[in-house]
């Protein structure tokens, strides 16, 4: 590789000293970020898509260690290392968080009924169930349901509109039982988000 550099009129210090850190800069930033997706895969039960990224990811990792030990006497590749490991992680949560891919279980706690809330899951056809419960100060009203991430900030902001100080939890959910909910469902999606992301 440094011969093809120097044949192209880059120094050997340039090379060792801004080239060669740059590589392994964007080598672990793109390892990095697709480890953070395979892991969001793997949670979400896509035994197809998390093997192939495994292997990227394996693959530009190596790359980038070799590059490592090659030039293990230059400290601007460990600053290069690290800070792409750093940006990776970064890199891949705003990734991820963009495609927001699969499914998450909301849990409401409030201490009366929101019919409201109620009429407008109705409306978007999501499944919950409403049961009376005892908290610490009395009777409470515990909402579940299961919603598709895309969804969740506006049901979110509906939430905050009928009732401002409502408890809510939030867990990602790995996969569900009813055919007409199937986690699959969002496979057709997450190309086309990938797509639109890389354009920007």
């Amino acid at each position: 590789m440094q011969e093809f550099f120097e044949s192209i009129g880059i120094s050997t210090p340039v090379f060792d000293y801004l080239v060669m850190p740059l590589l392994i800069f964007f080598a672990r930033v793109v390892d990095v970020s697709i480890n953070t997706l395979r892991i969001m895969f793997v949670l979400n039960g896509k035994k197809t898509v998390a093997p192939i990224l495994g292997f990227f990811e394996a693959l530009i990792w190596l790359l980038a260690i070799g590059q490592i030990f090659q030039n293990i006497s230059n400290p601007m590749s460990y600053v290069a290392y690290a800070g792409g490991f750093a940006t990776g992680t970064y890199v891949g949560m705003v990734i991820e968080e963009r495609l927001a891919l699969g499914r998450v279980l909301v849990r409401v706690i409030t201490p009366e009924p929101l019919p409201e809330l109620v009429e407008y899951m109705k409306e978007k056809g999501y499944r919950f169930t409403s049961v009376g419960a005892e908290g610490r100060y009395g009777k409470v009203i515990l909402m579940f349901t299961v919603i598709k991430r895309e969804m969740l900030k506006s049901f979110i902001g509906k939430l905050k509109e009928s009732h401002e100080k409502a408890f809510y939890t939030i867990e990602s959910v790995k996969r569900i039982s009813e055919d007409d909910l199937n986690i699959m469902e969002d496979r057709p999606r997450f190309t086309s988000r990938l797509r639109s992301i890389i354009r920007k």
